[in-house]
C-alpha cells in the first residue's frame, strides 16, 4: 500500500540579519522563532492524528533544522532529499533592493516566465514531482512530511492546480513553517489543505529565491 497523504512544509524563518536572499548559501539556519515555527508546523501535523510513515528534507541546514521537529515528536529521522532543495537564483547573497538598482542585473529579468534569474519553474515542478511520487509509494503506509522550500512548493501547488507556473514571488500562499497538503489518485496529484499553524507575526522573510 503506497501513503495515505503527503505534507510540504515549508522550514521556519532564517537567521538573516543582513536580509539577503540566502537560496542554497551555505550557513543560513533558523533563528529562535524559527525554530519554534517549525515545532508548531510539527505540533500541527502531529495533532492531526494520522500516522506518519516517512520524514524528508532538503539538504540545507534550515530545513535539516526544521526537520528535528517532527523526529522529535514523531520520532522518525528524515532522509535528505536533494530534488526538493531551493532553486538556483543569480541573485544569492544580494540584497534585491540594492540589485535592482544595478542596470547589470536587469538582463536578468528578461523573461520572467522561465524565470530567467535562475532554475526554470519546469523543472523544479519536475524534480519535486519525482521525490513526491517516490516518497508516496515507498512509504508503506501513513503520511509522508516533506520538509522543503518557499518556491518549491508554490510552483508545485501552481502547477497541481492547472494554473501558469509564472508568478509574482510577492503574492506566494506559503507562509513560513506552513503546511501544504496533497493526495495521489492513480497518477494525479490533488490538493487537499493549506495551514498556516505557525505565529509569524514580525517574523523576517525577504530570503525565499
Amino acid at each position: 500500500m503506497p501513503a495515505d497523504r503527503l505534507h510540504l512544509v515549508r522550514h521556519g524563518e532564517v537567521h538573516n540579519p543582513r536580509r539577503v536572499l540566502y537560496g542554497r548559501l551555505p550557513g543560513y539556519g533558523l533563528s529562535g522563532d524559527g525554530r519554534r515555527m517549525a515545532r508548531q508546523a510539527a505540533e500541527y501535523v502531529h495533532g492531526l492524528g494520522r500516522p506518519v510513515g516517512s520524514l524528508i528534507a532538503s539538504p540545507l541546514q534550515r530545513t535539516r533544522e526544521s526537520a528535528e521537529a517532527f523526529t522529535e515528536l514523531l520520532g522518525i529521522e528524515p532522509v535528505i532529499d536533494d530534488r526538493v532543495i531551493e532553486p538556483t537564483n543569480v541573485f544569492e547573497g544580494r540584497r534585491m533592493s540594492r540589485a535592482m538598482m544595478n542596470p547589470l542585473s536587469w538582463r536578468h529579468l528578461s523573461r520572467p516566465e522561465i524565470p530567467s534569474w535562475g532554475e526554470p519553474y519546469a523543472q523544479v515542478v519536475d524534480r519535486m514531482q519525482a521525490a513526491m511520487s517516490d516518497a508516496w509509494h515507498d512509504t508503506g503506509s501513513g503520511d509522508v512530511v516533506i520538509v522543503s522550500h518557499q518556491l518549491p512548493i508554490w510552483v508545485t501547488h501552481l502547477f497541481v492546480a492547472g494554473l501558469p507556473t509564472r508568478h509574482d514571488p510577492r503574492r506566494r500562499r506559503c507562509a513560513l513553517s506552513s503546511v501544504t497538503s496533497f493526495e495521489l489518485s492513480g497518477d494525479v496529484w490533488r490538493e487537499v489543505g493549506y495551514v498556516e499553524p505557525a505565529s509569524t507575526a514580525g517574523a523576517v522573510d525577504v530570503g525565499a529565491v
